[in-house]
């Protein structure tokens, strides 16, 4: 910093591309923090350091950060000074002050942001450094593995019909090409999968789509022979990974492309406008398209979520004997539902890391356990079960809280007011075109009437064998302008989380359909995908609505008549006892 005179430098948590989850490559700021959560900015100045997170993180960031030199910042934490506001601060007495990103994994969209809030404070920007470079020996490489095929009979529309549609979203905006910086937006298109990201099926490349030709930025060692073949028969052509930058100049092409700018980084964006091409910022047409299941798809969903369910309903009823006998701990009942999913047809692997929560770790909404925090599984309170896995036909995302024992009357209490909460968000019905924004509230009523809430959002959409977050659409208190319209897929997971004790929520993944025409519009329904049973031993009934009652018993016949043609006769006499009318 010294060197390059630099006041502060931040570290985000995204990679040149926007993800979520990145490469090892780019997890920069897990590297400088210690923090490894996947949403976090920390800012080092030459006098201190600070570390952002939201809600799901703050309890493990709390724990990683000790002893170090960061402090915690809560997000929508009142008293908790924005980034811009503490570098004012940190910052006072320096004279030319100049905070630095690397412009690769920044959007050019948040860099404007950054740039014009601390241009208040006097404080002016750099993007052209990456210090990691220099300073983190041994720095994982960009990935280079190889890239598969995703075949038809799972994605159910081909890649040229895809770029057809694209192609006429940009007519449309007038636009004369665009280029996708996002990796499972890129993997859409081309129905082509990878590994490069833990869990999510995506490979590093940027894609071009022009009126006249497609090309696909990726290293030739990540091409097999058979992709590349299928790659010349849709006309797609092969340019460098890191050519991005010069490859239009040098072509000197000449059109308007469109820049979703949430998504292109500010080094791509900078490289592109200051040549001969017309840059048009917009939203990505793609999002939205991929949001849309088509009935392939939608088979591809409900046939991983049998699989998975075989998978859960085995794993529950080996689970209690397993920790009455002893020597189950978190790690280990992790693995365990890890290898039971792994005898599935088409399985590829974990869509995310298992968070297994037992008692008060439960309350770490995202946590992780380690050899060190690895927690013993007594025969009493809540495990807290968050999991998913990666089928060639769909993605499963899944929560369950489960009693492996006696349970207090504040743990029973919880448990029946999330799944309340769950239910009546699963039961809604609502407007075509209403937002995540609007339905929130459904979700969130039977907590608030009892002084509870949770600041995580309460659904995302879920990919077709791609992310397990994906968007744009959201179920949220914060806004979220994306309509919801039929075909997308949802989550529901409500959530309560008493620090130092445990947490309670339950999940499943979601489909939105038809619910019927009126006067006054056409309206949506919720169905589910997921198909696991919801423990009934923690319910308070009293503090149950009959129709919620009603939802959960036709729920759970859903359950057992889905998921019992695939069961040995034990396990389906324990499903039948678990689904049991209440």
């Amino acid at each position: 910093m010294e060197r390059e005179r630099f006041s502060a430098f931040i570290f985000l948590s995204s990679d040149a591309h926007q993800s979520e989850y990145v490469p090892e490559h780019w997890k920069g700021r897990a590297w400088i923090s210690g923090f490894d959560g996947s949403a976090g900015i920390a800012v080092v100045t030459k006098n201190g350091a600070a570390l952002w997170t939201d809600s799901r993180y703050f309890l493990a960031a709390e724990s990683q950060l000790q002893d170090t030199e960061f402090v915690l910042m809560r997000e929508k934490i009142a008293g908790t000074p924005s980034i811009f506001e503490w570098l004012e601060e940190q910052l006072e007495n320096e004279q030319n002050k100049v905070v630095g990103i690397d412009g690769n994994t920044i959007s050019y969209g948040l860099a404007d942001v950054f740039v014009k809030s601390l241009d208040v404070y006097g404080i002016s920007m750099r993007f052209d450094v990456d210090p990691l470079d220099s300073i983190w020996n041994n720095r994982p490489p960009i990935p280079s593995n190889e890239i598969r095929r995703h075949p038809e009979e799972f994605c159910g529309e081909s890649t040229l019909a895809k770029i057809d549609r694209i192609r006429q979203k940009l007519n449309d905006l007038r636009c004369e090409g665009m280029l996708v910086s996002s990796l499972d937006d890129i993997a859409w298109t081309l129905n082509l999968r990878g590994d490069d990201i833990h869990c999510t099926p995506v490979f590093v490349s940027y894609l071009f789509i022009g009126k006249e030709r497609v090309i696909l930025f990726v290293n030739d060692e990540k091409i097999p022979t058979d992709v590349a073949n299928y790659l010349q028969t849709i006309d797609v052509c092969v340019a460098p990974y890191d050519s991005i930058c010069t490859y239009f100049s040098k072509e000197e092409m000449k059109c308007s492309v469109l820049l979703d700018p949430a998504e292109t980084s500010y080094r791509v964006y900078n490289a592109l406008k200051d040549g001969k091409i017309t840059v048009v910022s917009g939203e990505s047409p793609i999002p939205r398209m991929k949001a849309i299941k088509n009935p392939t798809e939608i088979n591809g969903f409900k046939n991983a979520m049998v699989k998975d369910g075989v998978a859960l309903v085995k794993f529950l009823k080996w689970l209690r004997p397993a920790v009455e006998a002893g020597g189950q701990t978190e790690i280990s009942v992790s693995d365990k539902l890890e290898s039971l999913r792994s005898e599935n047809e088409n399985y590829i692997g974990l869509s995310f890391d298992t968070i297994a929560g037992y008692e008060s770790h439960g309350a770490i909404v995202h946590y992780e356990a380690d050899a060190i925090s690895d927690a013993m599984l007594l025969p009493k309170g809540f495990l807290l079960l968050d999991s998913g896995a990666q089928y060639q036909d769909g993605t499963t995302d899944i929560t369950r809280t489960i009693p492996l024992g006696p349970l207090t009357d504040e743990q029973r209490k919880i448990y029946t007011l999330v799944l309340r909460s769950h239910i009546r968000l699963e039961m809604a019905k609502f407007p075509e075109l209403a937002t995540g924004t609007q339905i929130d509230a459904i979700c969130r009523e039977p907590l608030w009437e009892h002084g509870l809430n949770f600041l995580h959002g309460t659904g995302h959409g879920v990919g077709s064998f791609l992310s397990v977050h994906e968007g744009p659409h959201q179920i949220r208190m914060e806004y979220v302008k994306t309509p919801l319209v039929a075909g997308m897929t949802v989550t529901d997971e409500p959530g309560i989380y008493v620090k130092g004790k445990f947490g309670v929520r339950i999940e499943n993944t979601l489909l939105i359909k038809k619910y019927k025409d009126t006067d006054f519009g056409s309206f949506l329904q919720m169905e589910p995908l997921t198909l696991c049973p919801i423990d009934v031993e923690p319910i308070i009934s009293e503090l149950m609505e009959p129709k919620e009652i009603n939802w959960l018993n036709n729920y759970h016949k859903l359950v057992n008549e889905k998921l019992s043609p695939y069961l040995n006769s034990e396990e389906k006499t324990w499903l039948e006892a678990e689904t049991r009318p209440i």
